[in-house]
């Protein structure tokens, strides 16, 4: 590193935050988040000191690391759709439930609940169909306790 660059990171921690502020104004050509804390600041400052001195990512790296990310944020959204998926019963599942003196029966499919000829999204909306009142679905058919489901 030269010396003018190793000056300018030595420099840093010393600063002020409004000075701080000011040497990011400078670098960056913006104002600063409100929200930054000085350490966050200092760091953000060194970064962008060495990057204009020696320049920036490579572009494969940079590609790299949107691949990554991509990958990391596709993980992410998996495990909470399988998780709905494994507290819902496995498609072809009968789910019967007796109210008011009548049997209802309720077939699992797929890609959502098929009561006496009509597709439902949810079992929250064979419930409704079956009461006229909302209710959750899962405590209504037995699949998990609510406390207060009375006939």
């Amino acid at each position: 590193m030269s010396d003018t660059v190793l000056k300018q990171l030595a420099e840093l921690p010393m600063l002020s935050v409004g000075e701080l502020r000011g040497r990011w104004r400078s670098l960056y050509g913006t104002e600063p988040p409100v929200s930054y804390k000085c350490q966050y600041l200092i760091r953000r400052l060194a970064w962008r000191i060495q990057e204009l001195a020696y320049g920036g990512l490579p572009e494969s790296a940079r590609a790299t690391l949107r691949q990554v990310a991509d990958e990391d944020a596709a993980a992410t959204r998996r495990p909470s759709s399988r998780k709905r998926e494994m507290n819902l019963p496995v498609a072809g599942t009968r789910l019967l439930r007796d109210w008011n003196g009548e049997r209802h029966e309720v077939l699992v499919a797929r890609d959502g609940f098929d009561f006496r000829g009509r597709r439902y999204r949810s079992l929250s909306a064979v419930a409704k169909a079956i009461t006229g009142a909302h209710r959750s679905g899962p405590a209504f058919f037995g699949l998990k306790a609510s406390g207060k489901e009375t006939e």
